[in-house]
């Protein structure tokens, strides 16, 4: 059941983004739906990262033992201040590897 599930989900993904992408077919999407589609990455993007450092045990967890919370909010001030992705990675990993090891 799993692979059959997997495969159908699979032919979906394929189908829709071939529709969308493949130059010779007549379908054309409008500006309106285009604008729409810009705020796609940034939704799936938050809905992946937000449980993973607010969410612990299925409760809210915004404490400050929270080392998820801690290294995403000096990922935010290093990225902010430096603008170099990989300063930013070196950092936020740093500090989450060090608060996971003191805990």
């Amino acid at each position: 059941m799993t692979l059959i599930t997997i495969f159908l989900l699979a032919c979906i993904t394929f189908l829709t983004r071939y529709l969308f992408l493949h130059p010779k077919l007549p379908l054309q999407i409008g500006p309106r739906v285009e604008r729409f589609l810009n705020f796609s990455a940034p939704a799936v993007l938050t809905a992946i990262w937000v449980p993973i450092i607010f969410v612990k045990d299925n409760t809210l967890d915004i404490s400050l033992t929270n080392p998820y919370l801690l290294a995403a909010t000096l990922a935010i001030f290093v990225s902010l201040k430096t603008k170099s992705i990989y300063l930013t990675l070196a950092a936020s990993m740093s500090i989450f590897i060090f608060l996971q090891y003191i805990s």
